[in-house]
């Protein structure tokens, strides 16, 4: 067992990955950017079955900020750099994302290569894989980057790119011996542990509160959070993990109409006002005009991809739940904790 650092514990990601590294014995730090939050975060960890009193340290470290980052890694053997920004809407400047997103990366690795660590886990993204890139029917995989100046490449993108890329040149460069390994997942979905939770949930939780009018013709990978933080854990103390990135992927990606009709076969009367109307794209770019949220969708509309998480389950042993059993986990939680609007039961 090692001390390990979990950035970003109250987040979607790392609240889980908390959970399975206290599981496991582990001694466990987490950073959070106000320490008012550690209230919060330790009841996100007892809904997930964890002791509320399980002995997690909690430091406060901001991610476009040096102050704290030395203290949280102090005598970690290793980091899981999970925090990064991941807006609802797109911003006024990509800089607001692509700055935090990519200095925030090299702090923490700063932190833990002048702690000694000895493997940092960085949570990258399928958005620093296939995005920019021309249509195509194969799967990708992690040997795609993509490109950061392609077409329609939105700034969440970018940044995601970015990051992980500075984060490959640093541990080459000035990493001092000390290992990486990335994760890529898709879309993160399953059982939340409160109300922060990924952008991917937003869209479970409008299917079900009946909030879009009908499924736009877009596709996305799907993961189930237990299982993104399982290979976390897996890429962190596997010998072979080293240099790799792995993609974090279910299975085939679904359409929004797949996941709506997930949702009704598995949620039955909860799921009514689920629609499964399929939206023509003219109409979805009608209400891009008046949305920034649809309008952060458009450039994958109408463009199916498809990814393979053969790597990691070849080299990492890596064995994730089905897309349906994680679609279905988010749905239930989000009505067991009353984070749909009323009337959406």
């Amino acid at each position: 067992m090692g001390t390990v650092l979990v950035t970003g514990g109250s987040g979607f990601v790392g609240s889980h990955c908390l959970l399975q590294l206290l599981a496991a014995g582990h001694d466990v730090r987490t950073t959070v950017r106000n320490l008012a939050r550690e209230a919060e975060v330790r009841a996100m960890l007892a809904r997930g079955g964890a002791d509320p009193d399980a002995a997690l340290r909690v430091f406060a470290a901001d991610l476009e900020r040096d102050a704290g980052w030395a203290e949280a890694a102090a005598g970690c053997d290793y980091v899981l750099h999970v925090a990064s920004p991941f807006p609802e809407h797109i911003p006024r400047h990509e800089d607001e994302l692509i700055v935090p997103a990519r200095e925030g990366a090299l702090r923490v690795l700063r932190a833990a290569r002048d702690a000694g660590a000895q493997r940092v886990v960085l949570t990258s993204s399928f958005a620093a894989i296939g995005y920019g890139h021309a249509p195509r029917e194969a799967p990708f995989d992690e040997t795609s980057w993509t490109d950061p100046d392609g077409e329609d490449v939105l700034p969440y993108v970018k940044s995601k790119t970015l990051a992980e890329r500075a984060a490959w040149d640093f541990v080459e460069r000035e990493g001092g011996g000390m290992e990486l390994a990335v994760v890529n997942p898709v879309g993160v979905f399953g059982p939340v542990l409160g109300p922060d939770y990924s952008t991917s949930i937003l869209l479970v939780q409008r299917l079900m509160e009946g909030a879009m009018p009908g499924c736009p013709r877009l596709h996305f990978g799907v993961v189930d959070v237990r299982d993104v933080a399982d290979l976390h854990l897996r890429a962190m103390l596997d010998p072979g993990a080293h240099g790799e990135r792995f993609l974090a992927v279910a299975g085939d990606f679904l359409s929004i109409r797949d996941m709506a009709r997930t949702l009704k076969a598995r949620l039955g009367a909860d799921a009514r006002r689920v629609p499964t109307l399929q939206l023509p794209n003219w109409l979805v770019r009608l209400a891009a005009l008046r949305d920034p949220a649809v309008k952060q969708i458009l450039p994958e509309l109408g463009k199916p991809k498809n990814a393979t998480a053969g790597k990691a389950q070849r080299l990492l042993d890596w064995r994730p739940r089905s897309s349906e059993d994680a679609l279905a986990a988010t749905a239930e939680s989000l009505l067991r904790l009353g984070l749909l609007k009323p009337g959406a039961r």
